[in-house]
């Protein structure tokens, strides 16, 4: 097999140790050397100077948790870096050893075998740590929310069903109350704003039997979900910070329908702006894991399933697709409606997120916003089509038709 990188090295990184060798091959010769060093600093820098001796050019290395960022940003600069999908790399059978699987990984990258995972630059690294930590806070938060409303239905106070939000300034002023020690539902109907529920029903549904126990839990969660509102506020000020350089792109997705202002800002620091990483709009479908999978045996296409790929980017596509869907007179609306009646709702938005990924590569890639093709678009498509299925239609109800163009 013909050599493509001679001077190569492959690293097999773990949480204390990362085994590294070296591969050079000249004249046809190929010469392998094989150390283990730590993951101190020092140990790492010990590995640079190490591949540096050797005349080093490529190094790869597996996307081992989150292990492999320090041996990254420490080799970055020096060297031409790979990361390797570890999936991606079969060991032969006989080879499963640390040593061993350095060794394979040299082989391969010295053969051109192995397919360099996205790494994003440094500045879309952080505003990523940002958007992901800001959706984990969030979600911590809905999830205090949620323990409040067991502990009040525990306490047979139904404020849910007539406080439709409980971070709210109603709920807020009543959940307050309640902590203090108010139990009359006269008092607390009173802290109610403008409600869609009639008073009598407000004052039944806040007559309970709170306890000093509920108040101490009450207490304990609006102090946490003060603490994450805060927390998640400081990322906002934060982000809006570093989304600076990124900004035209930002106000590029969000002329997309169903993108928000948050919902573009985790797009771009998914991705990336550099659309050239990916040689067509397919291939980043596929790396988001937003298409189905190919798994076929025999003639027969065995499963369907979208494929693996980057849960933070996928749950937010699919959190704007339900909302572009909602549009009037949208591609994405028809899009969904036509899909819907084949597939069902779910594989139909999927769909849908699946176009937008599409439309947001080529306005990055374009610096172009975005352009509705219209609900019409499948009709002025398909127009042959549509019309042989109507005709079809109609004669299957037992009517003859002719069909004339229109002056």
């Amino acid at each position: 097999m013909e050599t493509m990188l001679p001077r190569c090295a492959g690293l097999d990184v773990h949480k204390s140790s990362v085994v590294a060798c070296s591969r050079i091959t000249v004249d046809g010769k190929v010469t392998e050397e094989i150390e283990t060093f730590a993951t101190t600093t020092a140990a790492l820098l010990t590995l640079l100077d190490w591949l540096d001796v050797r005349g080093v050019t490529h190094v790869a290395m597996e996307a081992t948790g989150v292990y492999w960022k320090p041996v990254w940003h420490i080799l970055e600069g020096s060297f031409e870096l790979v990361l390797a999908n570890a999936a991606h790399i079969k060991n032969v059978p006989g080879r499963k050893t640390d040593v061993k699987d350095s060794a394979w990984v040299a082989k391969l990258l010295a053969h051109g075998l192995i397919r360099s995972s996205f790494v994003p630059p440094t500045p879309i690294q952080e505003t990523r740590d940002l958007t992901r930590t800001r959706k984990q806070l969030v979600r911590e938060c809905g999830q205090h929310v949620q323990r409040i409303q067991k502990l009040l239905e525990d306490a047979n106070i139904k404020a849910t069903e007539v406080i439709s939000d409980l971070r709210g300034t109603t709920g807020r002023a009543v959940l307050a109350a309640l902590i203090a020690g108010e139990t009359n539902p006269e008092h607390l109907a009173d802290l109610c704003g403008r409600l869609r529920a009639r008073r009598s029903e407000i004052v039944e549904s806040l007559r309970g039997r709170v306890t000093n126990h509920h108040r101490f839990l009450l207490k304990l969660h609006v102090t946490q979900i003060d603490a994450l509102e805060d927390a998640v506020a400081s990322i906002q000020l934060r982000l809006g910070e570093l989304i600076g350089p990124f900004r035209e792109a930002v106000h590029l997705l969000k002329t997309i329908p169903g993108v928000s202002d948050v919902a573009a800002n985790a797009i771009v620091s998914e991705i990336g702006l550099d659309m050239t990483r990916f040689p067509s709009a397919g291939h980043l479908i596929a790396w988001a894991g937003m298409c189905p999978r190919s798994d076929e045996s025999a003639g027969k296409q065995r499963s369907t399933r979208l494929r693996e790929g980057s849960p933070w980017l996928k749950t937010v596509l699919v959190q704007c697709a339900w909302a572009a869907t909602r549009k009037k007179g949208s591609y994405f609306q028809a899009q969904f409606h036509r899909i819907r009646a084949r597939r069902g709702a779910k594989k139909a938005v999927v769909a849908v997120a699946a176009s937008m990924l599409t439309a947001a590569y080529h306005m990055l890639l374009r610096s172009k916003p975005f352009e509705d093709l219209g609900a019409d678009y499948f009709d002025r498509r398909d127009k042959n089509k549509q019309v042989g299925r109507l005709v079809r239609r109609l004669e299957a109800l037992g009517l003859k038709v002719t069909i004339e163009t229109a002056a």
